[in-house]
């Protein structure tokens, strides 16, 4: 059976989620291919400092954004750009801020690691490890007190379960009762360490230990992902109660890039690259047996390609960061 068709409903509605699902599908090229390009840019040598890539794991950013409203927020990690991009930063000014160009989200301040956009909801990417955890708990705080219907998001990695800075989150959004949704995008890796060799817990008692309500699933599998996160993102906005959800994925890229990876081996490598959400959704979608499903697809791909190859010229075209405004904003 087809996995689009196997969801419950009248055909109107098997049409609604077909359609869902090929949003779902744009989504992930979008961060796919943005990230491949910016890898090739950085190997050029067109990017300063590092940057992370996400990979494997475009699954969750895409289920969680279309799940979002341009009132809620979300705080992410150093592996950020999906999360920009689903949370609906434009490819444009994504691309310019990693590029250094004074025409980016950030104008050229934030880079990789720092990309933020607060008219959007995107309280920006962390090179700390587990700090966006409190920035998003501020927002959800800042939600409740205002009597806005919205809700604040952390992402966080492996690593990060083992930071202080996230139990203090847990901590304190159960005492305030905050609408906070706390999401670990599990991919096995700290750093360059298997993450059960940095954390030594579960991530399903820990949440029963603040009175969190905790949600496992397969951040690889996009439709199942959207299926479970709508109502529970809905549930936080009306009970203004904070979660914990744990999504299994893969890092398909090492841990920046350039890292030779030579802390794993070759079968786990290739388990990862083999669990890609983008080839699960095709193949649910029957992308390889129905012309009309393979022309569609071809189409999102030609499109996602011009509007990279637009962002990319239009930002080498930019001019650099003037140090003296950038200065101001930090000395002013």
């Amino acid at each position: 059976m087809n996995g689009v068709d196997a969801y419950p409903g009248n055909s109107g509605e098997r049409s609604t989620v077909s359609e869902t699902a090929w949003a779902l599908m744009r989504s992930m090229i979008r961060i796919r291919r943005v990230e491949e390009r910016l890898a090739r840019l950085f190997a050029d040598g067109e990017v300063p400092g590092f940057i992370h890539l996400s990979i494997g794991q475009e699954a969750i950013a895409a289920a969680f954004g279309a799940c979002l409203t341009d009132a809620d927020t979300v705080a992410s990690t150093h592996r950020g750009h999906g999360h920009c991009l689903a949370k609906g930063v434009p490819v444009s000014a994504l691309v310019a801020e990693v590029m250094g160009r004074d025409s980016g989200a950030c104008r050229g301040r934030g880079g990789s690691m720092h990309v933020a956009d607060l008219a959007r909801g995107m309280l920006g990417a962390n090179g700390i490890v587990g700090a966006g955890a409190p920035i998003a708990l501020g927002s959800a705080l800042a939600h409740k007190v205002s009597g806005r219907r919205a809700v604040a998001v952390a992402f966080f990695g492996d690593g990060a379960m083992a930071e202080g800075a996230v139990y203090e989150t847990m901590n304190l959004a159960a005492l305030w009762q905050v609408p906070l949704v706390m999401v670990c995008e599990r991919n096995g890796w700290s750093e360059f360490s298997p993450s059960d060799r940095a954390f030594a817990g579960d991530g399903a008692k820990l949440a029963e230990a603040f009175g969190l309500p905790f949600l496992a699933l397969d951040g690889d599998d996009v439709l199942a992902v959207h299926a479970a996160v709508g109502p529970l993102v809905a549930a936080c906005r009306e009970d203004r109660r904070p979660r914990l959800v744990s999504c299994a994925t893969h890092r398909v890229a090492g841990h920046f890039e350039g890292d030779p990876q030579r802390y794993r081996d070759a079968p786990e490598r290739a388990a990862a690259a083999a669990a890609d959400p983008i080839m699960r959704l095709a193949a649910r979608l029957c992308v390889d047996e129905d012309r009309d499903a393979r022309a569609r697809f071809d189409t999102i791909e030609a499109e996602i390609t011009a509007e990279i190859d637009a962002a990319v010229e239009a930002a080498r075209l930019a001019p650099d960061p003037d140090f003296d405004l950038a200065r101001g904003d930090v000395y002013g």
